[in-house]
């Protein structure tokens, strides 16, 4: 199991014994995400995320990182659950790449926590996993999350349209990618 260590923050998988902490926070932010965080479109083949029961996202989430496919990672700042930060959507190969996504309590924001996960998360996936590109997708107006992109070092690539479903629709977004410094 990954762990990693930044300035200010420990990023580590998510247990059973942080059920209590992910409930609260989730709860108190539900308005501050509810516009920025990935929906299920209404199919028969899906189930709803959000019905999901935690113990099963933690069953998930430990398949998909010993798979090496995907490392969610809890945002712990002085062993309070603040937020996560995923590095998923791994491809092993010619591509070398995957994405990253985040999100933290609201009362955390703006105070360059996101952004140091991000490099944290960064610099797992370039350092341990050898990627070649990580990218970042946001919606163009989600100015906070842009501004995280940009601080962590990602460029502006282009727009992709109606990538992402979000808040109940398919939505434009805008890519941020890094390559591996280490790598060329």
């Amino acid at each position: 199991m990954a762990v990693i260590q930044t300035e200010r923050l420990l990023l580590r998988p998510l247990s059973r014994r942080d059920k209590r902490q992910w409930d609260r926070v989730r709860k108190e932010n539900r308005n501050w995400l509810i516009h920025w965080e990935a929906t299920i479109p209404e199919t028969s083949d899906w189930r709803n995320p959000e019905s999901a029961k935690f113990s099963e996202m933690i069953k998930l989430q430990k398949i998909e990182a010993k798979a090496g496919r995907t490392y969610s990672f809890g945002i712990f700042l002085k062993n309070e659950f603040i937020g996560q930060v995923t590095l998923g959507g791994i491809i092993y190969g010619a591509l070398r790449a995957g994405h990253i996504g985040y999100w933290i309590s609201e009362k955390y924001a703006n105070k360059g926590l996101t952004t140091e996960s991000v490099i944290g998360v960064s610099e797992f996936g370039f350092k341990e996993l050898e990627l070649h590109r990580l990218e970042i997708n946001v919606r163009p107006e989600n100015a906070p999350s842009i501004k995280v992109a940009e601080k962590a070092g990602f460029i502006l690539e282009g727009e992709r349209k109606n990538y992402i479903h979000i808040d109940g629709a398919w939505r434009n977004h805008l890519c941020f990618v890094s390559e591996n410094p280490l790598i060329r």
